[in-house]
């Protein structure tokens, strides 16, 4: 039964999804097709990163039904390592986790609904991102239900229009591509090839997201169970939509018309349909991706939260309106989504945030390793061992970490300038936590 005060399974897994798709679904497949030219090899690429993406929700379960706090990352490591971990992991999540990602999204969808626009009326950018964002923020610090209205709705949109996208363009496509489902000679070669490789890492960053569920896990009705149920279930529901958009995708169009062309999903709409079917996309984009905008507004404001729970200097933070929602969290990380529209920083950030959230997520899903060791230590709201624990343990989190790993491998390797920057912010953050300790303890003494 659903209580007052927090959000339903439905809500969450909303979140899950609308976290999970947005354009890269539709910009990616362009730029892998000019090393790989097989309908099944691009195809494995999605089921690979969907895997991945499901070992690390599996594992991700395990620790939010042992460990139910909201917060995501930080609780975690917060809990499994130490404090200074989860500090560094939050205040990361803050900036390049939801902020810089959030004003990405809010601008790509005032250029989207821009384009299908153009022949009607001129709309200004910055200032139609701006909108959105101040909206959607205000209706996430009102109440529960409003909140989870707003992204159950935008949510069910978006699912509406992928499918209607792939039924439409199926039954119109004149001249239909041949797509194998099974391996021709030569396939075995492509999947062992860098080229595989280096496209899994850009599908792995079109995964991201599978784990925002718990950041609400404490405002999910019966957490324990539920937040298990809402990873896995979301998770597996955007791999299917992202397996039959690419299918659908290869199915409408030559490979030669999609090579290195980043719009793809105009482009199929505008062979399918014609110069209206392209316009039309371009609004079908900038709808999908308001609930993108308004999962993230959603759960990056949670990490603010229990940080001001946890450190004396962010206490304001951590307030709750009559509704139960941390609505000074929820304004501040609109606000700072706001300044990055304003000021577009978040371009040189999300150059190398892959290589922090990756690192991050590593640590989290090599935890359960950690709990597991000390369950019989005094871990801070523990649950009992009738807690969720991880299917098929321990392949999940070694299929994940292992993914991530040789991901992180190969930025280090070609990206070293990059991977230098983010291992910089780390180091920053940990001087940032030792910083905030010394003030708290001094505080307090006064």
């Amino acid at each position: 039964m659903h209580k007052a005060g927090s959000y339903t399974p439905m809500t969450a897994i909303a979140v899950v999804i609308a976290n999970m798709v947005g354009t890269g679904v539709f910009t990616s497949i362009g730029f892998q097709i000019i090393d790989i030219k097989s309908s099944f090899v691009l195809l494995m690429l999605w089921l690979v990163g969907g895997i991945a993406a499901l070992c690390g929700a599996l594992t991700y379960a395990e620790l939010a039904s042992r460990l139910p706090r909201s917060g995501g990352e930080y609780n975690f490591l917060s809990q499994l390592y130490h404090p200074s971990v989860g500090f560094v992991s939050g205040w990361v999540s803050l900036t390049v986790g939801f902020a810089a990602p959030t004003a990405l999204a809010a601008m790509t969808f005032a250029a989207y609904l821009d384009s299908a626009l153009v022949n009607t009326i001129e709309i200004n950018r910055v200032l139609t991102a701006l909108l959105l964002v101040t909206i959607v923020t205000v209706v996430h610090g009102r109440s529960h239900k409003a909140s989870g209205g707003l992204q159950n709705w935008f949510t069910l949109i978006k699912i509406g229009l992928i499918l209607g996208f792939v039924v439409l363009v199926s039954l119109s496509v004149e001249a239909p591509q041949t797509v194998n489902l099974l391996p021709v000679p030569g396939d075995g070669a492509l999947l062992a090839s860098s080229a595989f490789a280096v496209s899994l890492i850009y599908v792995n960053y079109a995964y991201t997201g599978w784990n925002a569920a718990t950041y609400i896990t404490g405002e999910i009705d019966n957490p324990g169970r539920s937040v298990p149920i809402v990873l896995i279930a979301g998770t597996s529901v955007v791999m299917l939509l992202y397996l039959a958009l690419n299918a659908t995708f290869l199915y409408a169009v030559p490979m030669e018309l999609l090579e290195g062309q980043l719009e793809i999903g105009v482009i199929v709409a505008q062979e399918t349909f014609g110069e209206t079917g392209a316009l039309m996309m371009g609004g079908v984009l900038s709808l999908l991706l308001i609930s993108t905008v308004s999962a993230m507004l959603m759960a990056g404001p949670r990490v603010l939260q229990v940080m001001g729970e946890d450190f004396r200097l962010f206490r304001r933070l951590s307030a709750h309106n009559k509704g139960g929602v941390p609505q000074t969290a929820v304004y501040t990380q609109g606000i700072l989504t706001l300044i990055f529209i304003l000021t577009s920083t978040f371009e040189s950030i999300l150059v190398f945030s892959g290589f922090i959230l990756g690192l991050s997520s590593l640590a989290t899903v090599l935890g359960v390793f950690v709990l597991r060791y000390k369950k019989g230590a005094d871990i801070k709201n523990k649950a009992d061992d009738n807690g969720y624990r991880t299917w098929l343990y321990p392949l999940p989190p070694l299929v994940y970490s292992s993914i991530v790993i040789w991901t992180l491998s190969f930025i280090v390797i070609n990206r070293p300038q990059e991977a230098g920057i983010a291992l910089a912010i780390i180091a920053l953050g940990f001087i940032a936590w030792y910083a905030t300790e010394k003030l708290s303890a001094h505080g307090e003494s006064q």
